[in-house]
């Protein structure tokens, strides 16, 4: 676990812009059961690739005219419960932090995991998930 402290200014970077933290398995559930929309799910971390490309990446990807209605976090290493039963939505997808889920109508339709992160710009992630939104939403 890492000192609260340490992730606050993390978890305020996604938070400030527009996602919910999830922070129980109940809120989870809650969350992943709604069977309406777009929804997306990041899977925060203290890594640099989440720092330097994940979290900026997201925010880019927030400009598309075509987005997620809902919008989920759950952070690696500190909100465990949270984030184990996310990953159980996850499947068939290994654990993986930083990740990114979208959900449409309550179904898994698209998964961004670490080694699809690390070593891209926030930009490509950006307009990675931007396509994603114009196929999905």
């Amino acid at each position: 676990m890492y000192p609260p402290e340490l992730v606050a200014p993390m978890k305020r970077d996604l938070v400030d812009n527009g996602f919910t933290e999830l922070l129980t398995s109940e809120e989870v559930d809650k969350a992943l059961t709604d069977k309406e929309g777009l929804a997306m799910v990041v899977v925060n971390s203290v890594c640099g690739c989440a720092a330097g490309s994940m979290r900026p990446g997201v925010k880019l990807s927030l400009n598309n005219a075509k987005k997620p209605a809902k919008l989920y976090t759950v952070f690696a290493g500190v909100d465990r419960e949270a984030v184990e039963q996310a990953r159980k939505y996850f499947l068939p997808y290994p654990p993986s932090s930083p990740s990114i889920a979208l959900f449409k109508d309550g179904k898994l339709v698209h998964f961004i995991e670490r080694h699809h992160i690390e070593g891209r710009t926030a930009e490509m992630i950006g307009e990675h998930l931007a396509a994603a939104y114009d196929q999905f939403a």
